[in-house]
């Protein structure tokens, strides 16, 4: 198996789904016409009751959510600092108990992580629901632009995505309930902050939910080594982009409900990207065609 760090988009599949009429659909290139319808264990868990936001900026940013449960504050003793004035300022507006606490302390809630002297504990990372992903594109006056990440499963991977989507102003990620990295602790630190913006939903099954989306009118892309250069992809209108996993790629029944394949081409030694650099040049194509300068 390969690298787990490694995305190679991919393989070409075994066979295509049949092409649809060319009145019925549109022809297989990037400019298209609107659609009428508008650490290991953290792996493969879902976060538990009690988990925790590390470090000085996820934890401001989860302080300024209205949306965000926190039972409690844990700060280094003799730490001082703006930021650390912040989270106090913060947590004192919301009426929240702060404790004090040698570093030991610290470093045992957040696993040897590096916790910059602030620990939040908080209540369970909750879920969005598909049409909150609708609704929030709906809010800015936007066409939909949805990422899909097909079985994910290191955290660090889907944490600095969220990052870059929420930089690059995606509406929303969706991810499977099984066999994918859920949102840890590790994501939230990991996305400095992002998961507090980026709304997630879990679903059951992809392929059934892709063909929901393609039927309330997204075009779906994919990701694999045969496929358009994605420097050619126009991500105006409402699309949703699928990032496979990070050793198998997308996997083959996504790819029978994909409407257009993308690629990154590479002209050096390697031949694979780490996910989420992979994710990032796509995303940010997708930014750029959408917001030209």
């Amino acid at each position: 198996m390969q690298n787990n760090n490694d995305y190679r988009g991919g393989r070409k599949p075994k066979r295509r789904a049949p092409q649809r009429e060319q009145d019925n659909g549109r022809p297989r290139n990037t400019k298209r016409p609107e659609r009428t319808n508008g650490k290991p264990d953290d792996k493969l868990t879902v976060a538990p009751l009690g988990d925790f936001v590390i470090g000085r900026h996820p934890a401001v940013e989860a302080l300024k959510s209205t949306e965000q449960t926190i039972n409690k504050v844990w700060l280094q003793d003799g730490i001082h600092s703006d930021a650390i004035s912040e989270v106090l300022a913060l947590a004192k507006e919301r009426g929240l108990v702060v404790q004090n606490a040698p570093k030991s302390k610290l470093d045992e809630l957040s696993d040897g992580q590096n916790h910059q002297g602030v620990v939040l504990s908080i209540s369970a990372f909750e879920y969005a629901q598909l049409d909150d992903l609708f609704a929030k594109a709906a809010e800015k006056d936007e066409a939909p632009f949805f990422l899909i990440l097909d079985s994910i499963e290191d955290p660090h991977n889907l944490g600095s995505i969220m990052r870059t989507a929420d930089a690059a102003g995606a509406h929303g990620i969706i991810i499977p309930k099984r066999r994918a990295v859920q949102l840890t602790a590790t994501v939230a630190k990991t996305s400095t902050g992002a998961i507090e913006h980026v709304p997630v939903v879990r679903v059951t099954n992809l392929v059934n939910t892709v063909k929901e989306l393609k039927e309330r009118g997204l075009w779906i892309f994919g990701t694999d080594m045969n496929g358009t250069d994605y420097r050619r992809w126009d991500a105006n209108g409402p699309v949703a982009l699928i990032i496979g996993n990070e050793g198998r790629g997308v996997a083959p029944l996504l790819k029978q409900n994909v409407d257009e394949m993308l690629t990154i081409p590479m002209i050096g030694h390697v031949q694979s990207l780490n996910a989420s650099v992979a994710a990032s040049l796509l995303i940010y194509q997708g930014f750029s065609s959408r917001h030209k300068i």
